[in-house]
């Protein structure tokens, strides 16, 4: 038995090396089953994978606006065809994107509690579209938990800002732009009060010009609870969230799942804490640093240092708070919000679509793939990507076409 199985190995050996020598393709056996698996490939990715997102809105005009002036939400998105996996997106977009020139002019503003927050403008004083700087549209944009104006999807924003001739301003929430911390207080998702500063003080500056404003994940959470916090009274025509955490009960229970956890959960809480150690000394006078140091998962962080900083009685307290889906019904403005439902930072059961269609204000853009700020597209998705498209059409939209649905 062990001869037969030497010479059938053997045969075995000498029968794959003539194979490639003639060449695998050249054989048409290689060749047959290349392309047979790249036709099942492709019927899969065409049958399950490329599809038209989901729109919920129980307003009709806002739907027709959309389909008018943002088609982008109606029309099929076909995810990078070697990367269209959520979590295979979000790990690798911050590598893929390009990083367009922005150059910034950085603006300190004080907060009545005596702290300091770093606004980043984008003037865009060669605008030919909008020369008059008074009357120039102005975005704020809000970037994710740890990002700032520098984050590759924020520089992209402003990017399709820029062709369009708007103005943008960066939200950097404080302490992490590279400012000091002037009071022993950062931020988080459910305290709305730096937010309306920052928008009234932008408001104030320029009053003639048309304002919205856009949060990408905890940015659009932030938002989110600002415009179901006012309602109608802000001076913000509309705005966007882009891959916002709906519940965030339901979003630390997702990434506390072991595969999870390797790949976002450590990651992410190692930079809330770089984020907050270089202002020790100051945290210091009122948290055990080393406590909030040892903390191994986004929960414990929020739990020692978050929860705390803003005098919630538990983090149970702190996450129902900071939870936008509670107070989505309130939001008194058009806001359109994307989501991928295979986003593990906010899990699809988690989306509220039973009330956004409550909200004749709201819309929801729902994608099958795209991961958490992903929405890749394109073999090599380097220059534009979903998320891009929507943004761009939707403040387009608003700030050319919005009396359609102020009527509302």
């Amino acid at each position: 038995c062990a001869m037969d199985w030497q010479v059938l190995t053997r045969e075995l050996s000498l029968y794959l090396e003539s194979q490639v020598r003639v060449g695998f393709f050249g054989s048409g056996v290689g060749l047959s089953l290349v392309l047979g698996f790249g036709v099942a490939y492709a019927c899969y990715y065409l049958n399950s994978i490329a599809k038209r997102p989901q729109l919920v809105a129980s307003n009709d005009r806002f739907c027709r606006f959309l389909e008018e002036y943002c088609p982008v939400v109606t029309e099929t998105y076909y995810p990078t065809i070697w990367c269209w996996e959520g979590r295979v997106q979000t790990l690798l977009r911050p590598f893929i994107t390009s990083r367009p020139q922005v150059q910034y002019r950085n603006e300190l503003i004080k907060t009545a509690d005596g702290g300091q927050i770093s606004l980043d403008w984008f003037d865009n004083n060669d605008s030919s579209y909008y020369p008059d700087a008074s009357t120039r549209p102005t975005v704020l944009l809000l970037p994710g938990l740890t990002g700032t104006s520098k984050e590759s999807y924020i520089l992209h924003m402003i990017h399709q800002s820029e062709t369009l001739g708007y103005r943008c301003v960066v939200f950097n929430n404080r302490g992490i732009a590279g400012e000091e911390l002037l009071t022993p207080r950062t931020y988080c998702a459910a305290n709305t009060e730096d937010l309306e500063a920052v928008v009234h003080h932008v408001h104030s500056l320029h009053p003639s010009a048309p304002f919205m404003a856009a949060g990408v994940s905890m940015g659009g959470m932030l938002l989110l609870n600002y415009l179901g916090k006012t309602g109608r009274d802000t001076p913000l025509m509309a705005a966007a969230s882009f891959s916002a955490g709906w519940n965030v009960f339901e979003s630390v229970e997702s990434l506390e799942k072991p595969l999870n956890w390797l790949l976002f959960n450590y990651y992410l809480t190692t930079c809330l804490q770089s984020s907050i150690s270089r202002h020790r000394q100051m945290l210091e006078k009122l948290f055990d640093m080393d406590l909030v140091m040892k903390a191994r998962t986004v929960r414990e962080f929020d739990k020692q240092f978050t929860s705390v900083m803003f005098g919630y009685r538990s983090i149970d307290d702190y996450y129902e708070d900071s939870s936008p889906c509670r107070k989505l019904k309130s939001v008194g403005i058009p806001v359109l919000c994307l989501n991928s439902v295979d986003d593990v930072f906010s899990p699809a059961h988690a989306i509220p679509v039973e009330t956004a269609k409550q909200n004749a204000n709201v819309a929801l853009v729902l994608t099958s793939c795209g991961g958490h700020i992903g929405f890749l597209e394109g073999i090599w998705p380097r220059k534009c990507t979903y998320m891009d498209r929507v943004f761009k059409q939707f403040v387009q939209a608003v700030f050319e076409h919005g009396n359609k649905i102020f009527s509302m």
